[in-house]
């Protein structure tokens, strides 16, 4: 028997409904709940040991997973079996984690686990705008600790009017691409992409977005009631002393204000709250260590966020000795591997970044193969993280999720500034080499000038800034931080990076910790951020102006022709042979494409000279070369025949045509060595294809002057007795015996 099943449904405002269901599968599991718009079904299921964890963080793991079968396809590769997540998995697992963490409680470790599967899915909805309302949904049905539901929406701009949640195709054409996540009351997480637009229209969008997520969250606590809501699990919190916490900050805050205060260096600040802290923790006897445990850790790094934070807000200082709105020092430099396509270091303060740039084929495109999106990225960029950057020593094991979001946030802030002409498929690779704030800023940063160096025509160049904020929520005191160091980004309730143009944004990312956050304070920091904005801008500008008229010179150089569909066959040749024999000859790659619209086929040639480019260019041309009938043109003998000579056009090499014997001169020949001879080069006429012969017909004659006294034979009777194409009935040609003939019998052998 089915069980019940509760659901709930979501009006999206424009005929299009999202439903959230459950009582129907996963019941073992602590909430499970299946969410579907259109024929898009995910299903969510979050479990949560009971048993607290050994360790002094919350062990959340959170799973995005895309089944092949959702869409009725095979996964590709060898295995057929789903594997490794993609990036595009990876991105929607970080975009939901980053909205649930900070609702659990601070001291809750148990392990936990949110998984969500896309099930089914709709080639009219995309399915990651969904995943933060599944994983609430099945979290509000289960009995974890959770401050109140969330919801994400995506938010696109189409004519000037905001959608919620568009199609892909919709997306197409918005100039917003947004993800936000919220509770009812307080904005969350921010990230997207827009086409250079205002602080004034960001926050407008993300004011849309959260009047459809107040709505998403209600349906959730409908649904919670009608199902019956469990009683939160207690758990065993962690323990508290609020006298040793208050002697820890008498002991601690004004020797760590001071320190902050005094402007110092990482490594030396850093040093300098190593003593402190170790000097707090010899003043307790070894039994009060062991009886306190981390306690006293803890409660230092309490009292050390207090002072810093306090410093900012009350004298408008910062760690490193700045003021709020200042910028730490920059340096650039372009062109500085001698190898690469394109290259260059981004240095701001204690962040570096250098940046590569590799041009090549549409063959080297980035392919795409998910079961809600199959597809291909001409323009990629790739983020890389290295432990030495913040002078640590740790394994290596792949590339981590943060190395995928960074590199995705710096790649969305970039690629609409590459031109849609730019022939090439543009690589670009981010190396952190140091790290204190903001490493995919700098990568924006040093990705636009390795762009630029490499010559890819930019429509205009991109900068990139961290933010930060500081509140107090009694006084009504915050502060806005421009170009935030690694511990401002731990230390603060807000963390918000913007790329942009010198006329908008182009993509942002913007974690907010701090509740009911005002969109007045979010709109003077979004200001801020386009002032720090323009002055890394300028630094870029006055190391690299402009674009490099053209690539480097051991750099491939790409041209691009369209062939009709009818010569795609010819250039390729049986089995590939012409294509092949024709790089192996120019040194030059060509990949041939179809355009799915016209059918033309669109040739790109990649080489380092320009020698072999043109030999590819002028096979091209070889190949689709037409000559008009009446026209004259210039041809070269590359071969002799009894009956006449082989030539070939001089414009069109490759291009070859018989010219019979008989059209070599107005005089009978006999010998064609006697007109012409291998490489003689001269004019024929062209009069198309002989109705007679079915073969082209070119004559030299035809341009000659005719002799005195010529006369020209007659004509060859075609209705002459015994001509070979009216042969007699009675005539026994091969080609008229009769069909009813007996087969001659064969000889026994005695």
């Amino acid at each position: 028997m089915i069980p019940k099943v509760f659901r709930e449904v979501i009006d999206l405002g424009d005929g299009r409904e999202i439903s959230i269901e459950t009582g129907k599968l996963a019941k073992q599991a602590h909430g499970s709940v299946v969410v579907q718009s259109g024929k898009c079904m995910l299903l969510c299921t979050v479990v949560s040991n009971y048993k607290q964890a050994d360790v002094d963080f919350l062990p959340l793991t959170v799973d995005y997973r895309e089944k092949f079968a959702a869409a009725g396809r095979y996964p590709g590769g060898f295995f057929k079996r789903e594997a490794r997540p993609s990036d595009g998995e990876v991105l929607t697992m970080r975009l939901v984690d980053r909205v649930l963490r900070p609702l659990f409680p601070k001291d809750y470790h148990s392990e936990t686990q949110v998984m969500i599967q896309l099930m089914s899915h709709d080639d009219e909805v995309m399915p990651d705008a969904m995943a933060g309302l599944a994983a609430s949904a099945a979290i509000q049905l289960s009995d974890f600790p959770f401050e109140c539901p969330i919801s994400e929406a995506r938010v696109g701009r189409i004519n000037g009017e905001f959608v919620i949640n568009p199609t892909r195709a919709q997306l197409a054409e918005s100039d917003i691409d947004m993800m936000i996540g919220a509770s009812a009351d307080s904005v969350m997480m921010v990230e997207g992409e827009m086409d250079e637009i205002s602080e004034e229209e960001m926050t407008e969008a993300i004011k849309f977005a959260h009047e459809a997520i107040k709505v998403q969250c209600a349906a959730q606590v409908k649904l919670a009631e009608a199902f019956g809501k469990k009683e939160t699990r207690e758990y065993e919190p962690e323990r508290e002393d609020e006298d040793l916490a208050k002697k820890i900050h008498d002991m601690a805050y004004d020797k760590v204000y001071a320190v902050a205060k005094a402007g110092s260096s990482k490594h030396e600040r850093g040093a300098a709250f190593a003593e402190i802290k170790e000097e707090i923790i010899a003043s307790f006897s070894e039994e009060e260590q062991e009886d306190f445990g981390g306690l006293i850790s803890k409660y230092y790094s309490k009292a050390e966020k207090t002072a810093v934070r306090d410093l900012t807000l009350n004298e408008g200082l910062r760690l490193d000795g700045r003021k709020t709105d200042e910028i730490r020092p920059i340096w650039c430099e372009v062109d500085y591997l001698p190898s690469t396509h394109g290259s260059a270091i981004f240095t701001r303060g204690e962040t570096q970044a250098l940046a590569t740039v590799t041009l090549g084929t549409s063959r080297e495109a980035n392919q795409i193969d998910m079961p809600s999106f199959e597809g291909e990225e001409r323009f990629y960029l790739h983020y890389n993280f290295p432990p030495f950057s913040t002078g640590e020593a740790r394994p290596i094991r792949g590339t981590s999720r943060r190395e995928v979001g960074h590199g995705n946030l710096a790649q969305r802030a970039l690629k609409g500034m590459v031109p849609e002409d730019c022939p090439y498929t543009v690589r670009v690779v981010s190396e952190v080499l140091e790290s204190n704030g903001s490493s995919s800023m700098a990568t924006v940063c040093s990705g636009t000038m390795a762009l630029m160096d490499a010559g890819v025509q930019l429509k205009k160049p991109v900068s990139g800034i961290a933010m930060g904020l500081i509140t107090d929520v009694d006084s009504g005191k915050y502060a806005v931080l421009s170009d935030i160091l690694g511990d401002e980004d731990h230390l603060g309730d807000m963390d918000f990076k913007v790329t942009g143009t010198s006329d908008g944004i182009t993509a942002c990312q913007m974690d907010i910790k701090v509740k009911g956050l005002s969109y007045e304070i979010l709109v003077n920091a979004l200001k801020q951020a386009r002032d720090g904005r323009l002055h890394i801008l300028e630094k870029l500008t006055d190391t690299i102006p402009a674009p490099a008229a053209d690539v480097k010179g051991h750099a491939p150089k790409m041209v691009t022709r369209r062939i009709p569909n009818e010569f795609i066959g010819a250039l390729i040749g049986p089995g590939g042979k012409v294509i092949q024999e024709l790089q192996k000859e120019t040194g030059t790659t060509i990949v041939i494409n179809e355009d799915p619209v016209t059918e033309e086929g669109i040739v790109e040639v990649l080489g380092v000279g320009n020698e072999g480019i043109d030999a590819v260019l002028a096979k091209i041309d070889s190949l689709m070369f037409k000559p008009q009938v009446g026209s004259v043109y210039e041809v070269k003998v590359i071969k002799m025949l009894d009956f006449g000579a082989v030539v070939e056009y001089t414009e069109a090499p490759g291009n070859e045509v018989l010219l019979h014997v008989s059209e070599l001169a107005w005089e009978r020949t006999e010998n064609v060595s006697d007109v012409v001879n291998m490489g003689d080069v001269f004019d024929v006429k062209y009069f198309g294809v002989d109705p007679r012969t079915r073969k082209e017909k070119v004559s030299r004659k035809a341009i000659l002057p005719k002799p005195e006294g010529y006369v020209a034979r007659p004509p060859r009777d075609d209705k002459r007795s015994g001509g070979r194409d009216n042969r007699g009935r009675d005539n026994r040609g091969r080609d008229n015996r009769r069909d009813d003939r007996k087969p001659r019998e064969e000889k026994k052998e005695d």
